[in-house]
C-alpha cells in the first residue's frame, strides 16, 4: 500500500515528507507501540509505526528499525526536535486525530497486516 493511501484512510496531516517522498513510499505492514523497546523486537521492513510518542525517540527508533513512516495518533503534536530529526532522516511523519485502535483497525480492514516477530 502506498503511504499516500494510508494518509487518506487515516485522514492524516503530513507534517514531514515532501510530495515525492510520500508518493514513493510503499508500506507493507503496521505496528503500534508507545514503548519504543517493543518496536525493536520486530521486523519492520517497509512498515509504518502508529504511536502517541511525540518526542525524537520515535524517529530514532524508526530509523534504527528501518520503519518507512511514523503516524502520530490522537492529534498529538510533535516536538520541534522531532520534526527536525524526521526531516534529517527523511522519515515521513503524519498526524491523525484517530485513536490508535481506530487507525490500526482501518489499516487492517484495508489489507495492511501486522509486522512479524524477529527471528
Amino acid at each position: 500500500m502506498k503511504l499516500r493511501q494510508i494518509i487518506t484512510l487515516l485522514q492524516a496531516d503530513v507534517l514531514v515528507g515532501e510530495e515525492d517522498l510520500i508518493d514513493d513510499v510503499e508500506v507493507d505492514s503496521c505496528f503500534s507501540a508507545d514503548l519504543m523497546s517493543d518496536v525493536l523486537g520486530r521486523e519492520h521492513a517497509n512498515g509504518i509505526m502508529i504511536t502517541g510518542i511525540t518526542n525524537p525517540q520515535s524517529i530514532r527508533t524508526a530509523d534504527i528499525a528501518d520503519i518507512k513512516a511514523v503516524c502520530l495518533v490522537r492529534g498529538k503534536q510533535p516536538e520541534a526536535e522531532t520534526l527536525s530529526l524526521a526531516r534529517q532522516k527523511r522519515i515521513p511523519l503524519c498526524m491523525t486525530k484517530m485513536t490508535t485502535f481506530e487507525a490500526c483497525g482501518i489499516l487492517y480492514m484495508n489489507g495492511l497486516r501486522a509486522v512479524a516477530e524477529r527471528r
